[in-house]
């Protein structure tokens, strides 16, 4: 069994690892490569999800590196393959041979092999490695478009904000290890000891809220939208900003260990499934919109992390998958085609593109929480533990519901108007649209358009009640006939609102959708209270090394200079003038020792009778 497992993540990681290095290479054979790889892995996760299949290796003293398919990630890796399998398709009418089509698959593939072992692994050690992997290739993938700085610069800004978050991940890691979990197995890190276990929660919460764009990183899934609209299908919908909404599923008991955990984590996720919601409701970018509508819905599975429903944050997850992944793909059908995803100039394009434009208007749907599609059923689901967790979770829960229907019919308003007379004058303001659709296109959008509809399937009492069962979650009131009567009734209102006013005027002051179009100017927030500080505090130290610590470091060299030339003038006036005045004294002795050698034995002997004649004087003085 431990065999499937491994193949399961080796297919997408060898396969993009071979498609990356060759880049442009391997321009002609890399798409149907990678999407056979992608359909390989979907196979492997069914198998594995029907399998649940263990393996592990030695990794550290007292420490392995696990990887394991149970019921919550055999979801996961089964919603992970089939997005991958949609967008890669999607992508190969995507991007022309002018492309580096290598480097990009073969990104995709390293990313989703990346995600899959994510959601496998069992320990953190793993857990990270993976983490790092994921965060590296999406910098990559945003900024594939290298050679435009405004595309680096924003990869940049995404890669950073979940960087700084994930060094929660290392700081949950040390605590861990501290607190007497020596396996850092995820399903012990609930038994360290305390205080440790505090710092456990607080590393995993922060890395997890940073990888899924919630407040206050919320920021960086904005810029992220720089890259291809098929890396937002894949990072952005069932994947990346996924995997913190996840890993917050998956460790909930200790979220619920602590106390404070579960608390933070469910306000949070509500917090900013209203705020982005009011974000995505002022946009007038169809990217920009879907970006903050993420960030959205992702704060319902996050709301569902921190309120205890496991099954139905797990349902939230893969029905937002879906649905996302879609409306991406339908995005970037309509940038290829028009080359704009500018709202007021896509009037129009669901009915020139009748087939992406049903597509579209089915996931939008669903992302308004219309009855009886998918994500109105998880909604419901989600909010129903919220309820029974704290009143006032569900008031947000629902006003957050209402805005999902306003910006998502929003945008279904502006693609369905008849087309204007002088809509090519919007057209091409973002690139040169080439008026067509690729043939591949409707094919995944409309699988996944399809599976976004019927998935709320699984918040039926029969499927919930196995969902439950197959994650092993803790025990979630289902939601009532009232509660379901009320969501249905709000998002309802909310749409039919937005399709009638949606050609007036704002009632809200322009400063606060101004305000709420920019994000609430939470990266400018994110440079005055953490870059700016960090960056003039690098400043200053460079500053202090440059004149104190170097500077000290440059004195003593010169002392040490001064020193020689001291010691150089002691030697040659001191030292070596003592040498030379005993070398001088010794040439001195030797010439007088030598006077008397001169060879004539008449002078040895008056010599000898001087000598003998001193030692007798010498003998009788002292006697």
């Amino acid at each position: 069994m431990g065999v499937l497992l491994w193949l399961l993540v080796s297919v997408p990681l060898g396969t993009g690892a071979v498609l990356t290095l060759a880049g442009r290479r391997a321009n002609r054979t890399a798409p149907p490569t990678a999407v056979a790889a992608a359909l390989g892995t979907l196979g492997l996760a069914v198998a594995s999800g029907a399998a649940r299949p263990e393996a592990s290796a030695p990794l550290f003293t007292g420490m392995r590196a696990g990887m394991a398919v149970d019921g919550l990630s055999a979801v996961m890796v089964i919603t992970v393959a089939a997005v991958l399998s949609a967008v890669l398709v999607f992508s190969t009418g995507e991007f022309g041979p002018e492309e580096d089509r290598g480097r990009y698959f073969g990104l995709m593939l390293l990313f989703a092999g990346a995600m899959l072992v994510t959601v496998t692994a069992t320990t953190l050690p793993l857990l990270l490695m993976a983490w790092e992997v994921m965060g590296a290739t999406s910098w990559a993938l945003i900024g594939y478009w290298w050679r435009q700085p405004e595309r680096v610069r924003a990869a940049d800004v995404a890669f950073l904000t979940t960087r700084t978050a994930d060094l929660g991940l290392y700081l949950a890691a040390g605590a861990a290890l501290a607190g007497g979990v020596g396996s850092l197995r995820l399903d012990a890190l609930a038994d360290a000891d305390s205080p440790w276990l505090h710092l456990v929660t607080a590393g995993v919460v922060a890395a997890a809220l940073g990888k899924s764009a919630q407040l206050p990183f919320s920021f960086w899934l904005s810029r992220a939208m720089q890259g291809p609209s098929p890396v937002s299908a894949l990072l952005h919908s069932a994947t990346m900003v996924a995997a913190g909404a996840y890993l917050l599923l998956r460790l909930h008991p200790l979220l619920a260990a602590t106390g404070w955990g579960g608390p933070l984590v469910a306000w949070t996720g509500a917090l900013t499934a209203l705020a982005l919601g009011a974000v995505a409701l002022a946009q007038s970018d169809l990217k920009q919109l879907l970006a903050a509508s993420t960030s959205a819905q992702i704060g319902f599975m996050v709301l569902a992390a921190g309120s205890g429903a496991v099954s139905g944050g797990l349902t939230q997850l893969v029905a937002h998958a879906a649905t996302k992944s879609a409306l991406f793909l339908a995005a970037g059908t309509w940038l290829t085609a028009l080359g704009t995803k500018h709202l007021p100039a896509l009037r129009g394009a669901a009915r020139r593109y009748r087939a992406t434009g049903t597509a579209f208007a089915v996931a939008a749907l669903t992302l308004a929480g219309l009855p009886p599609l998918s994500l109105w059923a998880a909604k419901d689901e989600v909010l129903a533990a919220a309820r029974a967790d704290n009143s006032a979770l569900y008031v947000v829960g629902l006003a957050a519901a209402a805005l999902s229907a306003l910006y998502s019919v929003k945008a279904l308003w502006y693609v369905t108007r008849p087309l204007p007379a002088d809509a090519e004058a919007g057209y091409d303001t973002e690139q040169h649209g080439s008026r067509r659709v690729p043939r591949v296109a409707p094919f995944p959008l409309w699988v996944l358009t399809g599976l976004a509809a019927v998935l709320g399937v699984l918040a039926l009492p029969g499927p919930a009640s196995w969902l439950r069962h197959l994650v092993g979650g803790p025990a979630e009131p289902p939601p009532t006939a009232w509660e379901l009567g009320v969501s249905a009734g709000v998002a309802l209102a909310a749409a039919g609102w937005a399709w009638r006013y949606s050609a007036r005027s704002s009632p809200v002051p322009r400063t606060a959708v101004g305000w709420a179009k920019g994000w609430f100017g939470l990266e400018r927030a994110a440079h005055l209270l953490v870059a700016d500080p960090v960056l003039a505090l690098a400043r200053a130290l460079a500053a202090f090394d440059d004149r104190v610590v170097d500077g000290a470091v440059r004195q003593t060299g010169r002392a040490g200079l001064a020193a020689a030339r001291l010691a150089r003038r002691l030697d040659d006036g001191g030292i070596d003038a003592a040498v030379g005045a005993v070398a001088s004294g010794a040439r001195r002795l030797g010439r007088w020792a030598r006077r008397p050698q001169t060879g004539l034995l008449h002078q040895y002997y008056a010599q000898a009778a001087v000598g003998f004649c001193v030692l007798t004087l010498i003998v009788l003085l002292v006697r």
